[in-house]
């Protein structure tokens, strides 16, 4: 008698700990390339030298400039820097890690050399897939150029696992030119564009901030297009249309 009453009890604590465990906050994680910016080996509209040099993240227009990832998101009061931004081994030249200030929402943002955009799509590409040794990212994005305007991917990368994960594509026309090899890795589009745009970091921050609040879809889109028309003064109904999620 004494032993079902042990265990009755054991079983009660057991259940109090599985509930107190799933009201804890979740350490999720974003990991965001940014390919950047190069006049020289990418096919973009030319771009003052200064910010368009591939190799110089410090002053790229994706990175170092006053609307690129890193500085976007070290001046943001909404985001830390866990610790000083490293030097990588390439073609990643730096990684900066953030985290979300009101939440356990961590943000690992790399760097890849300009020339090595056709790499940066194919590890975005897989780690999307969930091959990725060094972690296991909720969500992946990619920001840059559409290099899929210009080359094609030697190879597809497959689905490794059954784990949920969303993508994000900030570059022109994400959605026609990345449907394809987006959809063999299993992972959701939250968020990609239809037209031709400039891949800025408020929009990513927009983005991530919706998702780290659990936002939907819908919600999350808004967000960037309103993000993306108060800095490029479009207007909100053509911010809406460089925007969509899901197939």
């Amino acid at each position: 008698m004494a032993c079902s009453r042990t265990l009755l009890s054991l079983a009660a604590c057991l259940l109090i700990v599985s509930a107190v465990a799933a009201e804890l906050p979740q350490k999720r994680i974003a990991h965001v390339i940014v390919a950047l910016a190069d006049n020289q080996y990418q096919g973009i509209v030319p771009i003052p030298a200064a910010i368009g040099n591939g190799d110089d993240p410090a002053r790229n227009l994706y990175w170092g400039a006053g609307y690129g990832l890193k500085t976007y998101f070290t001046r943001s009061a909404s985001w830390e820097l866990v610790s000083p931004c490293k030097a990588r081994k390439l073609p990643v030249l730096e990684r900066c890690i953030f985290r979300k200030r009101d939440s356990d929402v961590y943000v690992v943002a790399d760097a890849y050399r300009g020339r090595e955009i056709k790499r940066a799509i194919t590890d975005f590409l897989a780690f999307a897939a969930g091959n990725n040794p060094d972690e296991n990212a909720d969500l992946v994005a990619y920001i840059g150029h559409d290099g899929l305007m210009d080359f094609s991917l030697d190879r597809y990368e497959y689905a490794k696992d059954s784990k949920h994960r969303e993508a994000v594509i900030i570059a022109c026309a994400s959605k026609t030119y990345f449907a394809d090899s987006l959809r063999w890795t299993g992972a959701k589009p939250l968020l990609w564009t239809t037209g031709l745009r400039a891949p800025e970091a408020y929009v990513i921050e927009s983005v991530l901030t919706g998702w780290a609040k659990n936002e939907t879809a819908e919600q999350i889109r808004t967000h960037a297009a309103q993000a993306y028309d108060k800095y490029q003064h479009c207007g909100m109904k053509g911010a809406m249309h460089l925007f969509a999620h899901g197939w």
